[in-house]
């Protein structure tokens, strides 16, 4: 489990909780931190007997922190829980494990909720089983949710800093979309995200965010890019009122 963190004293203690509160505690617990200028660090010490990596240092943004800590990282699987969002309940990582080890799938994700900083949820996203080619219609997994084997990294790349806030978006595509790896999908909600995030935070930010979802189903292997790019945010409305 990694978590990768800047300047997040206000939500890193309540992250770090929901993974010890985990009953599954086969965990492989990596922090990495961008060199926090806050009280980050010194919540995050406060458990150093708990954790078995904590890496502080400037990095390139939040995708070259979580490219640190797969490299760091010994444990077969992988996935990231950032350091504003939190488990839905003590079972998701036992859930995981166990769809990991019943399926032949090397790609695990599920569901998610998006709550307000009072904790209530506001949108939720309900993913829906994947099958070849639903990339084309703006289908994306929420990353979250996301775990794979540690070793389809190293057989087909790590998160690529050349797609901005859509690393991740790539990163899925890249593996599910144009390397077909088996994916698994467990209908549950696993996540609870705290809305907001770096490429929402303006209209500038979006527009690039817009250009690198382009730019990642062009080079990805998608049909029809444009139609994709209008498809992907409809997608969206869906959640406002499951």
């Amino acid at each position: 489990m990694i978590t990768v963190c800047f300047n997040a004293e206000n939500t890193i203690n309540q992250c770090i909780q929901s993974v010890f509160r985990q009953n599954y505690k086969n965990i492989e617990y990596i922090i990495v931190d961008g060199g926090s200028t806050d009280n980050t660090s010194h919540i995050i010490s406060q458990y150093k007997d708990k954790i078995n990596i904590f890496l502080s240092e400037p990095d390139a943004g939040i995708y070259d922190a979580m490219n640190k800590g797969i490299k760091l990282a010994d444990g077969d699987i992988i996935g990231m829980l950032n350091a504003d969002d939190a488990f839905a309940d003590d079972n998701i990582l036992s859930i995981v494990a166990e769809a990991f080890k019943q399926s032949d799938a090397r790609i695990i994700y599920g569901d998610l909720d998006y709550v307000n900083s009072q904790g209530h949820i506001v949108r939720k996203w309900r993913s829906g089983q994947y099958s070849h080619g639903i990339f084309n219609w703006g289908w994306m997994p929420p990353h979250p949710t996301f775990y794979c084997n540690r070793e389809l990294f190293h057989q087909f790349g790590f998160y690529s800093l050349e797609y901005g806030t859509a690393a991740d978006y790539e990163l899925m595509l890249r593996f599910m979309h144009h390397n077909r790896i088996k994916a698994f999908y467990i209908k549950k909600v696993l996540i609870g995200m705290k809305i907001g995030g770096i490429s929402n935070k303006s209209f500038g930010n979006r527009v690039k965010g817009l250009f690198f979802d382009f730019k990642a189903m062009r080079n990805n292997g998608i049909l029809l890019p444009v139609v994709t790019l209008i498809c992907k945010p409809l997608r969206k409305i869906n959640q406002y009122f499951k």
